[in-house]
């Protein structure tokens, strides 16, 4: 099915808390969230990354993973902490606009988009037309939101091509960072396809076609997928206080 709507990298009500909402004592893996990508790197300020994919039959069971690890891109600075379903963090980078950081912790999964009528995914579709777009520019009541120019009155001066000239979004999917929409903490932030191996992005993480193509098909709405992406010595750190796999 084909969905040409405004996205405000929060469909079907299964979002992100706001940060200012998460609190240390919070569980930070939804309950009903069955489905998990973990993208890890070396350090705060690598960009290679390996992304490995796991699922578990409820909230009380362990995570299992269904993939093995694969390759991965991230930001041409690495990693630094975004908004999501994580509480706040004393330490590490803080992600901000144009920084060229991925966003670090944990995030929901909302849709998918990409350049075909559709696709075969699990999740909500945005069909990519050349009047879509990822609204970047902070001044902008659509800041943060996918939006069909066509169907709104433009406000902004910068945004992204949700339909570029080469096929680096043929298919991608939505990371729910920064739903409340603060202004300069960041903004559309996806899943997509690299350039290749020891590229970099401006800020999304990148890995193969076939790679991004199963995951697409892979995600399923009713299992509230999350996306749980930190350096080597965070993931560590937190990952029996936030139930991550072990």
């Amino acid at each position: 099915m084909r969905y040409l709507i405004l996205l405000v990298c929060f469909v079907a009500g299964f979002g992100s808390r706001a940060q200012s909402e998460v609190s240390a004592g919070d569980p930070v893996i939804p309950s009903k969230s069955l489905q998990m990508i973990v993208v890890t790197t070396a350090t705060w300020d690598a960009t290679d990354a390996q992304v490995q994919l796991f699922e578990r039959d409820d909230s009380t069971a362990f995570w299992h993973a269904v993939s093995d690890q694969q390759p991965a891109v991230v930001g041409r600075s690495g990693l630094g902490w975004g908004s999501g379903l994580h509480p706040n963090q004393d330490s590490g980078p803080v992600k901000r606009e144009g920084d060229g950081r991925a966003p670090a912790g944990v995030f929901a999964l909302t849709a998918t988009f990409g350049y075909a009528d559709s696709v075969a995914t699990g999740l909500p579709y945005v069909y990519s037309s050349s009047d879509v777009e990822c609204v970047d520019d902070s001044a902008s009541q659509f800041y943060n939101r996918i939006v069909d120019r066509q169907s709104v009155e433009p406000d902004w001066t910068s945004h992204e091509e949700m339909r570029r000239r080469d096929e680096l979004y043929e298919v991608g999917i939505v990371v729910a960072h920064n739903e409340g929409a603060v202004p300069e903490a960041g903004s559309c932030i996806f899943l997509h396809i690299w350039r290749g191996a020891g590229s970099t992005t401006s800020g999304c993480t990148a890995m193969p076609f076939v790679a991004i193509r199963n995951i697409a098909r892979w995600l399923n709405a009713s299992s509230r997928p999350v996306l749980v992406q930190l350096p080597d010595e965070a993931y560590t750190r937190l990952k029996f206080d936030w139930g991550l796999p072990q």
